[in-house]
């Protein structure tokens, strides 16, 4: 019993933190259709050094209007608890136009 209790109280903390780490960028009028593109974007040393670089007015592909929104997903926050000890952090940026 004590078991379970702790492995929800551990996937509640894991969803609150994911929550709450989301920023949103909305571009001219905003997301205009559906159109998604995602890519994860990877740090060292707890966040403070990037790895990759996501551009997204590249993501936009010549979009005027687009809406971006960078998060920790529930994936991401898996990965981190995997490649967290050796400073490795992941987000996604997900640009909707």
């Amino acid at each position: 019993m004590k078991r379970i209790v702790a492995v929800v109280v551990l996937l509640t903390f894991v969803m609150l933190m994911a929550s709450c780490a989301m920023h949103t960028h909305i571009i001219g009028k905003g997301a205009q259709g559906g159109e998604r593109l995602q890519q994860r974007q990877w740090y060292v040393l707890w966040g403070l050094v990037p790895i990759n670089n996501i551009d997204s007015k590249v993501m936009a592909a010549g979009a005027s209007d687009y809406t971006i929104k960078t998060q920790q997903s529930f994936v991401d926050c898996v990965i981190n608890i995997f490649t967290g000890f050796v400073t490795v952090y992941s987000r996604t940026v997900t640009v909707t136009k």
